[in-house]
């Protein structure tokens, strides 16, 4: 069995080997959210993509230190390094400490997380607890020539470092290209050039968020805090970094530069960007207002959503796509995924009830080789998903007895799956809290038909139409039998 693990490295735009720096050791740094609002499907997808790379890796028993960060201050409205903090932004507006802002939007993170079964990292550091590691970085960049002061901030200089080094050598973006296009911005004369990006910000009267400094009383720029957290918890130099590709400029580009001149090294080895999710063939995000958040998703409380989805649903959806594809989202390809997900899960259950023979029509050993296979082929993960489909398929007719297999080879089929389905692709029969929304459900609707019963025996007919129309728009469907009425969820 082939059990060599490939990673397609953005670095050098090819799948190679992964090797760790330590044998059987993976330190491993995500960008986690910015916590200024609800999760969305966006956030699902990166959490996703790297909890099944940290499950899988720990599956094949490498001990690795997962470490995703929470943005809480210096991500600024946009990438010229100029506008309101987001978070101080929404705090003013809401009349709050910023603190309480960020606090709440990560609670509201690690909930949805939770009803995903995405893994806790094992260090989650927030960028406010780390302003000294970060002054430091700003310090040592500063020492060696590679940034400037101006009124108060600090600038890192792309130019004086692009002529020693290769800026733009992750996202693949042209320098000079960039010099040509790129326009003078309004209050960017305290840079050198409009490439430059901030290490450490002045901050303005009406600021809240802001640390002093030898520089000024301010705040640290975006890109400062994964190069300052990931060496302080991983080395100066990790396995894999990994984040939206969203991120991969001029975010992940700055942090290479940053910690080249800071560390004397790029930081990771391996670069790993999950591709973006769309709506109609439109990028999803809140800058255009077509976003959907997992509330909505769970609630369907959403025009674009024909019903709701459970957490299971969204990363099994998620799942069957490659992390590197872009992904459509859609009710028929959601619903889809909803019943692609209930037949592994109840293959679960069916394998259970076989009885083993004496012969095998079914070659687990192969079947075992095409898991590994794909998983191995940087995350196959839809890959993977076919393979259990087939998988799934023989255990319906060894079930019907048209398939027989040995004892042995049901034993290992049966780990396999349980390996493959709960611990690697991290899918579970529905979390407890859908459960009991489903039986609060349940109970409420007894009480509706009881109601309308009563209703019709009154021979308010009107009426009753009424309540079935009405619950019809909420997307629950009344059927009247001789022996009372059911309903279903569409």
């Amino acid at each position: 069995m082939n059990n060599k693990l490939f990673i397609y490295n953005t670095l050098s735009r090819k799948k190679e080997e992964f090797t760790p720096i330590i044998p059987k050791k993976v330190g491993l740094y995500v960008c986690g959210p910015t916590v200024y609002g609800d999760p969305h499907l966006g956030h699902a997808r990166a959490a996703i993509t790297f909890d099944l790379l940290f499950r899988y890796l720990t599956f094949l028993d490498y001990k690795v230190r997962y470490v995703r960060n929470i943005t809480d201050v210096g991500h600024l409205e946009n990438d010229a390094d100029e506008g309101d903090d987001k978070i101080a932004k929404k705090a003013k507006l809401d009349d709050l400490e910023p603190m309480e802002v960020a606090q709440y939007y990560t609670n509201r993170y690690h909930l949805y997380m939770d009803q995903l079964n995405v893994l806790n990292p094992s260090i989650e550091p927030r960028a406010s607890g780390h302003i000294i590691e970060q002054l430091e970085l700003v310090d040592t960049i500063l020492d060696k020539g590679f940034a400037y002061e101006s009124k108060g901030s600090v600038y890192f200089d792309v130019e004086k470092y692009h002529q020693q080094h290769h800026y733009g050598k992750l996202s693949g973006r042209i320098i000079e290209d960039l010099l040509s296009t790129t326009r003078a911005l309004d209050g960017q004369s305290e840079k050198r050039s409009n490439l430059d990006f901030a290490l450490w910000k002045k901050a303005s009267p009406e600021h809240i968020m802001r640390w002093p400094s030898k520089y000024s009383t301010g705040f640290p720029g975006w890109h400062l805090e994964c190069s300052a957290m990931s060496a302080k918890y991983l080395g100066d130099q990790f396995d894999i970094h990994g984040g939206g590709m969203d991120l991969l400029f001029p975010h992940h580009e700055c942090e290479i530069a940053q910690s080249t001149i800071a560390k004397g090294k790029t930081p990771a080895r391996y670069w790993m960007h999950n591709n973006m999710i769309t709506i109609n063939g439109q990028k999803m995000g809140k800058s255009l207002g077509n976003f959907i958040t997992l509330e909505e998703f769970t609630t369907g409380d959403h025009a674009m959503l024909q019903k709701s989805y459970s957490p299971m649903t969204i990363r099994f959806f998620i799942l069957q796509a490659h992390y590197r594809s872009t992904l459509d989202f859609s009710n028929e390809a959601l619903m889809a995924a909803e019943k692609g997900m209930q037949r592994l899960l109840e293959s679960l259950k069916t394998v259970e009830k076989i009885a083993p023979s004496k012969s095998s029509d079914f070659n687990v050993a192969e079947f075992e080789n095409n898991c590994y296979s794909a998983m191995n082929d940087d995350l196959n993960s839809p890959i993977l998903i076919a393979h259990l489909f087939d998988a799934t398929r023989a255990i319906n007719n060894m079930a019907a007895g048209q398939l027989s297999i040995t004892a042995n080879d049901l034993k290992q089929l049966k780990d396999l799956l349980n390996a493959f389905i709960l611990e690697v692709l991290g899918l579970t029969p529905e979390m407890e809290s859908f459960k009991e929304a489903d039986t609060q459900l349940a109970t409420a609707m007894d009480l509706v038909l009881q109601w309308r019963a009563q209703v019709k025996a009154n021979k308010d007919y009107a009426t009753a139409d009424k309540i079935r129309d009405e619950l019809a728009k909420a997307g629950i469907t009344v059927k009247d039998g001789k022996d009372g009425a059911a309903w279903e969820v569409k």
